[in-house]
């Protein structure tokens, strides 16, 4: 084929707002009010957005990226107590009058995200109900998620849990491929970095995902939700029932083809 024959690559176009469901699920006339004010921002792997009781002055709302919501101990320990994608925001403390909060928030999974000075999206959140009525929902579905997640760590399985944060973070995004360190995934669950590497060597053995050197890949989505703790299926059920606005999911099917995840 000669040069001219070629076909033209199309361009990759930045993510749009649309791409998060909550900004998708505003009126046109509060799309019209908040829409010029969002900025489009990268977001890579492990990068700090808000820092244990610092201030904040952003609100976050991802495309097509995952944050780890984490709670920082007086010893420097961590616990990852939600994750936060594309079905809803980053920051609700600030339009609840708080300045900081006792958690960090990293980068989980690259993207992008859009974000927004506190004061413009507070002014929306003050004046029209649409908006308030959104976030609310959404709150509830967060603290279910917190819930649950306390009494993951408490009372199920490393393998349990595992299964449960790979789940939660697939949700968010609109493939299964995620970059990330078994190291990372240890300090986010709170538990040892071997107690990852073993759990996810009994997930590969059961043909639930493919695993070696330092990849994995999600091959059996069923078998995985067979796994989980209840602790998941709680948490999906008052997700979809509290943000009526998420769309229908869209399952990838289990092939070699489904991209991996870097541990």
């Amino acid at each position: 084929m000669s040069a001219e024959a070629k076909p033209k690559l199309k361009p990759h176009l930045p993510p749009q707002p649309q791409q998060n469901h909550l900004l998708a699920a505003l009126s046109p006339e509060a799309r019209s009010r908040v829409f010029p004010h969002l900025e489009l921002v990268p977001l890579e792997l492990r990068a700090l957005l808000y820092e244990s009781r610092r201030p904040m002055r952003h609100v976050y709302f991802p495309t097509d990226s995952v944050i780890s919501v984490q709670y920082m101990m007086e010893d420097g320990s961590s616990t990852a107590i939600l994750v936060v994608g594309n079905e809803g925001l980053l920051g609700m403390n600030l339009l609840m009058s708080q300045q900081s909060a006792p958690s960090r928030s990293l980068v989980q999974s690259a993207g992008h995200a859009c974000r927004i000075p506190i004061q413009r999206i507070k002014e929306e959140f003050d004046r029209h109900e649409e908006l308030t009525a959104l976030m609310l929902s959404y709150t509830q579905a967060l603290i279910t998620q917190i819930s649950q997640t306390a009494v993951c760590n408490r009372r199920h399985s490393i393998d349990q849990q595992l299964c449960r944060w790979l789940l939660l973070s697939m949700d968010r995004l609109s493939d299964n491929h995620l970059t990330m360190t078994q190291e990372f995934i240890a300090n986010m669950l709170g538990v040892r970095r071997e107690g990852v590497t073993e759990a996810a060597g009994k997930l590969q053995k059961q043909g639930v995902i493919s695993y070696g050197r330092g990849l994995i890949r999600v091959l059996d989505r069923a078998k995985l939700e067979s796994l989980s703790c209840e602790c998941y299926h709680a948490v999906k059920k008052e997700t979809d029932q509290q943000l009526h606005y998420l769309p229908k999911p869209h399952v990838i099917p289990n092939t070699d083809s489904v991209p991996s995840m870097t541990l």
